[in-house]
């Protein structure tokens, strides 16, 4: 039971006394202690999320000049492509008119040729035809 005496009203104040010693010895260091993490965990997500941001932003103008420099690279090949093929037919068409000139110039020579072997037979034709003649007549002309 009870009793309603001064040690009642000790009790009471040793108890606010006590009170107020733990908050200020305990509570109020952890409550401090844990508003400064909450503020650094805090500060610490802003921090991740700039860092995500800028990653994000750097990625885009590295993603911006990988194209930029595909499509610069890809115009580059398609007109080495096209010098190229256009070098090419042009040698190609130089080729192709040194064999014409060539092949003309020896047709013109198998011709001339041509030309000067029948005249020689034509020449020799009267001759020939003479003493075939002399040979199957079996007298001479």
């Amino acid at each position: 039971m009870v009793s309603m005496d001064i040690t009642l009203f000790l009790q009471i104040v040793n108890a606010f006394v006590l009170m107020f010693l733990l908050n200020g010895i305990i509570y109020k260091p952890v409550l401090k202690i844990l508003k400064e993490r909450a503020t650094k965990l805090q500060g610490m997500r802003d921090d991740v999320t700039k860092y995500e941001d800028n990653a994000r932003r750097r990625q885009e103008e590295v993603d911006k000049k990988m194209h930029k420099a595909s499509t610069q690279a890809k115009a580059a090949l398609d007109s080495a492509r096209a010098s190229a093929k256009a070098a090419g037919e042009e040698k190609l068409a130089a080729i192709k008119a040194e064999a014409d000139a060539e092949k003309d110039k020896q047709l013109a020579e198998v011709k001339s040729q041509f030309d000067a072997a029948r005249k020689e037979l034509e020449a020799g034709l009267e001759g020939f035809a003479t003493a075939m003649a002399g040979k199957i007549l079996g007298r001479s002309l």
